[in-house]
């Protein structure tokens, strides 16, 4: 006999024994109005009370459906409690073996990264400096969104409350924000190299971009923070069961969102990129038609190469992002097939980030090597040479 099936005429023998006991209950208790003693043989379900009884068999009781796919969350309680979903074994695997390896492989790649910039003397640059706090908001991607997202699409049931619900979208949308901030700054700086070198050199330092990096992770914090803080208040609003998660924002603020945290810094990279590479598609043109300068030729050939691989950086991401847009002014749960292709695949970038920069930089390999071996424990490892 197959599990479901013992589970259901257990199910049903419970009942019927309840059902029975609740019936010979007030013959076993009173006698014409008078109350009796129990005997010593009273049988041990008549001793417990129905409501204790019901509550401990209550995974028993609650469908005869139990565990033939869909059950419920919570289930001590049975009115409110959402159902969860009981995928088939293979499948809930699957699922869970992918996205945790991915979020895996998207916190270690990325953590070698921070180590790497944060460590070598040679990496403190500003450009290097931008691309740590995309690492940054990647790794926290990895490490904190893709669990409790994966969590919560295979199993259907948010087990963390209703304030960390909000919690958890806070988070999502200021890392999310935060990296195309980054790429904003990312775009400006490559344009101001190639664009304007003199202005570059004098004005780009590591300190200023680290306080655009700071103003912009600031900024993200704040807006977001104050779209959803209404759900902060009053969490349980929103939710029609017990196990769901769901922040909700008005419809203005969405149109907001999108164009505050999309449009307006996408079209000003794409504007800046156009730029980038039209004075790129010039210099190279100067560069083949003279062969004077070569020591200039030299440094504006290894910018124009680093602008290139950091746009086939900003074209992945907004290849990753663009599907997500779809999900913007509809209300999709977390749990739903169109936000987990929409957003997977945004954080799937937070992924490919690293593997771009191990394809593109060899630096990274040559510091991913050192960090492997534990040779960044050895003293003055930091002055090791890792660019050539």
């Amino acid at each position: 006999m197959s599990t479901t099936s013992k589970r259901l005429v257990l199910s049903l023998v419970v009942r019927l024994v309840l059902y029975i006991e609740a019936a010979l209950r007030p013959v076993l208790s009173h006698d014409g109005g008078l109350a009796r003693p129990q005997p010593a043989s009273a049988p041990l379900l008549h001793l417990l009370h129905l409501d204790t009884l019901s509550s401990a068999m209550s995974p028993l009781l609650r469908s005869p459906l139990a565990g033939s796919g869909l059950d419920l969350c919570y289930p001590l309680l049975l009115n409110t409690s959402c159902r969860l979903s009981l995928r088939p074994r293979f499948t809930a695997s699957l699922l869970y073996i992918l996205t945790f390896s991915l979020a895996l492989l998207t916190v270690l790649l990325n953590l070698l990264l921070i180590v790497s910039i944060a460590h070598f003397r040679q990496l403190y640059t500003p450009t290097n400096q931008v691309l740590l706090s995309l690492a940054v908001s990647d790794l926290l991607i990895g490490l904190v969104v893709m669990p409790v997202a994966a969590q919560y699409y295979i199993s259907s049931c948010w087990f963390l409350g209703p304030w960390l619900c909000s919690a958890f979208y806070m988070l999502t949308y200021v890392l999310t924000s935060a990296s195309v901030a980054s790429i904003l700054l990312i775009s400006l700086d490559r344009y101001l190299a190639v664009c304007q070198p003199l202005r570059y050199t004098s004005e780009v330092t590591i300190g200023r971009v680290q306080l655009a990096v700071g103003l912009c992770w600031s900024c993200a914090v704040v807006y977001n923070c104050s779209l959803v803080v209404v759900n902060v208040r009053e969490p349980p609003r929103w939710t029609s069961c017990q196990g769901e998660c769901v922040v909700m924002v008005d419809g203005s603020s969405v149109w907001l969102e999108l164009l505050v945290t999309f449009l307006a810094p996408i079209s000003i990279v794409v504007a800046l990129y156009l730029q980038v590479f039209g004075a790129a598609l010039s210099q190279m043109r100067k560069m083949r038609s003279s062969r004077a300068a070569a020591v200039g030729a030299v440094a504006r050939r290894s910018e124009l190469k680093a602008a290139l691989r950091l746009g086939v950086v900003v074209v992945v991401f907004l290849l990753c992002y663009f599907p997500s847009l779809g999900l913007m002014g509809q209300d999709v749960s977390l749990n739903s097939a169109a936000w987990f292709w929409g957003a997977w695949l945004l954080f799937l970038n937070s992924c490919l980030n690293p593997l771009l920069y191990a394809l593109f930089y060899s630096w990274f390999r040559r510091t991913i090597r050192l960090i492997v071996t534990l040779q960044i424990l050895k003293p003055n490892s930091s002055r090791a040479t890792v660019l050539h």
